[in-house]
C-alpha cells in the first residue's frame, strides 16, 4: 500500500503506460527475426523470452488496473470543499462552465445594434441591422461571474489533485 496524490498517480499511470508501450515495441522487434540461409541462426537471434515478456506485460497491466481503480475510487468519494461535489462531478462541471464562458464571451462581445455590411448593395437603399435580443450588459456581468467561478473550480480541483493523498495498491 502506498499513498499518492492524484497528480502523482497520473504521472505514475503515464509512466506505466509508456513502459507497457515500450515493451510491446520491443516484443514486436524481437519476437520474430530474419536470418539469411548462410548465417548462424543463433548469432542472428535477438534476446527474447516469450514467458518473461508476457509476465512483465501482465504485471504492468495489473498495476495499471489497480492504479486506475484507486484514482476512480478517490474521484468518486472525495468532495471538493466549497463546491459540495465529488471530483468526478467537478470533471463534468468544469467543461460545462468552460462552454458557458465561451458562449457568454460571444454574447458579451456583441453590440446592442450592429450594422450588417454583407447585404448592403449600391442598388438598394436599405441598411440592415442585427439587434441583440438580450441585455449585453447582463451577459458581460454573467461572463465575469462565470469566469471567476471557473477559475475557482479549477483551483479547488488542482488543490485537491496536488495535496490530498489516497491509498494505492501497486
Amino acid at each position: 500500500m502506498k499513498k499518492m496524490t492524484s497528480a502523482q498517480a497520473a504521472k505514475e499511470l503515464k509512466r506505466l503506460n509508456e513502459l507497457h508501450s515500450a515493451l510491446l515495441d520491443k516484443e514486436q522487434k524481437s519476437a520474430v527475426f530474419t536470418a539469411a540461409i548462410q548465417e548462424d541462426i543463433e548469432l542472428a537471434r535477438p534476446e527474447y523470452s516469450y514467458s518473461e515478456m508476457q509476465a512483465e506485460l501482465q504485471n504492468i497491466e495489473k498495476q495499471v488496473i489497480s492504479l486506475k481503480h484507486s484514482i476512480n475510487q478517490f474521484n468518486l468519494s472525495y468532495v471538493i470543499s466549497g463546491f459540495d461535489m465529488t471530483i468526478d462531478q467537478m470533471l463534468v462541471y468544469i467543461p460545462q462552465l468552460t462552454a458557458r464562458k465561451k458562449k457568454l464571451e460571444r454574447m458579451a462581445a456583441r453590440l446592442p445594434k450592429e450594422r450588417v455590411n454583407s447585404s448592403f448593395s449600391h442598388s438598394s437603399n436599405f441598411i440592415e441591422y442585427i439587434h441583440s435580443n438580450y441585455d449585453v450588459t447582463a451577459a458581460k456581468k454573467d461572463l465575469d461571474e462565470t469566469s471567476a467561478l471557473l477559475a475557482e473550480a479549477q483551483m479547488a480541483l488542482d488543490l485537491a489533485n496536488t495535496t490530498v493523498e489516497f491509498d494505492v495498491e501497486i
